[in-house]
C-alpha cells in the first residue's frame, strides 16, 4: 500500500501503535532507529493532521457478548440526526451515513440481551422516521478487531515488527467476568488508550502495581486490545464502501480467508442474514472500487450476489467526537 500524504516515518509510527498501542515512545524509537523526541513529535502531529487516536477496545465474544450490525433506512432529512443520536450511545462502535443519504449503518455491542432488545425491538422499531430495520449478528470475524488494517501498510520491516509485536493472547476456556475496577479501567482506556498509569490509578483507586496487573491480565487473555483510529483522507483513501456478499456455505471460510488478505479490506465478518459476509473496504477512487469488485470479488469461488454502498460520512469511528464528521467523498 502507498500513502501519498504521509511519509515513511509517519506510517512506521502508525504501524507500531497498531502492534502495541501502549508501547513507550522509547521502545518505538529503538525499533525505528530514531530518537524518542522524534517519535513523540510525529505522534502529536498525527493526532492533529490525521486525527489519530489510540483506543482501548474489548473483544466482546471473550466476554460472552454479541456484536451486531444494523442497517436503517429512513425518510429523507432525518438520517444525519439519527446517525448522530446513535453515535452518542456507548453501545455503538461505528456509525456511517451511506450513499443516498437515507441509510444509516452502525455496529453495536450490547452488554446484554436486554440492552440488545431495548435498542432493536423498542427504540428503533418505534421511531416513525425509520422505514426499515435489519439487524445481523456477527458470527465469525475474518479481519478487523485486534488485527487492525494498518498492519497491511507494510511500513515496518519484519525485524521491526518482531521487536514491537506482543505475545499472542491466550483466551480462557470460559467467558471473562469483569469487576467494577476492570470496568472503570476499560472506560478510561476507551477514551484514551495511552492514558498514564497515574490516570488509571485515579480511576480505580488502586496502587500502580495493581493497575499493571489488571492491564496485563486483560491484555494477556485478549479481552483488551488497542486499535488506532485515524482519518482516511491523509492516507489517500477518498472512497469507503460497505459490501454485503452472498456466498455459498461451502465456500464461506475460503472466501473469508481470501478477503482478509486483501489490502483494501479493513473489516470482514460472517453474519446472519441472506447476505452472509459483510466487508468494509477503502479505495482511492470509484474506479479502484470497480476494479476491486470485478477483479478480486468477482473471482472468489462461491460468490452468488454482491451489494455495495458508498460511505458518505463517518459519524463515529471507534469513538464519537462531536466536532468531527469525516466525509468519504467520491
Amino acid at each position: 500500500m502507498e500513502f501519498p500524504t504521509l511519509d515513511r516515518l509517519d506510517l512506521q509510527v502508525l504501524h507500531a501503535l497498531q502492534l502495541d498501542g501502549r508501547a513507550p515512545f522509547s521502545r518505538i524509537a529503538t525499533a525505528l532507529g530514531v530518537s524518542d523526541q522524534t517519535v513523540a513529535r510525529r505522534y502529536r502531529q498525527l493526532r492533529t493532521t490525521a486525527n489519530v487516536r489510540v483506543l482501548g477496545m474489548t473483544h466482546e465474544s471473550l466476554l460472552g457478548r454479541q456484536n451486531w450490525i444494523v442497517r436503517l433506512h429512513c425518510v429523507p432529512d432525518v438520517a444525519e440526526q439519527l446517525a448522530d443520536a446513535l453515535a452518542k450511545r456507548p453501545d455503538t462502535l461505528y456509525v456511517s451515513l451511506m450513499s443516498g443519504g437515507t441509510e444509516v449503518f452502525c455496529g453495536m455491542k450490547p452488554r446484554s440481551l436486554k440492552e440488545r432488545d431495548e435498542l432493536l425491538f423498542d427504540r428503533l422499531q418505534r421511531t416513525p422516521q425509520i422505514v426499515t430495520v435489519t439487524a445481523h449478528c456477527l458470527l465469525h470475524r475474518f479481519y478487523g478487531g485486534p488485527h487492525g488494517w494498518l498492519n497491511k501498510s507494510n511500513a515496518l520491516t519484519p525485524d521491526q515488527e518482531a521487536a514491537l509485536r506482543l505475545p499472542t493472547p491466550v483466551p480462557l476456556d470460559a467467558p471473562v467476568t469483569l469487576d467494577t475496577a476492570d470496568e472503570a479501567l476499560l472506560a478510561v482506556l476507551r477514551r484514551d488508550g495511552r492514558a498514564t498509569l497515574t490516570e488509571l490509578q485515579r480511576a480505580i483507586g488502586q496502587s500502580e502495581p495493581a493497575v499493571k496487573r489488571r492491564l496485563e491480565a486483560l491484555r494477556s487473555t485478549g479481552v483488551l486490545y488497542f486499535d488506532v483510529q485515524c482519518d482516511h483522507a491523509p492516507l489517500g483513501h477518498g472512497v469507503g464502501a460497505m459490501l454485503w456478499l452472498t456466498v455459498a456455505p461451502r465456500a464461506l471460510a475460503d472466501a473469508g480467508r481470501s478477503l482478509a488478505a486483501h489490502p483494501e479490506v479493513h473489516f470482514a465478518s460472517a453474519t446472519t442474514g441472506q447476505a452472509n459476509i459483510v466487508v468494509a473496504t477503502h479505495h482511492r477512487s470509484p474506479d479502484e472500487l470497480y476494479t476491486y469488485l470485478s477483479e478480486k470479488i468477482g473471482v472468489l469461488d462461491g460468490i452468488q450476489a454482491v451489494e455495495s454502498a458508498l460511505i458518505l460520512r463517518q459519524i463515529k469511528q471507534l469513538t464519537y467526537e462531536p466536532n468531527r464528521t469525516a466525509d468519504r467523498g467520491t
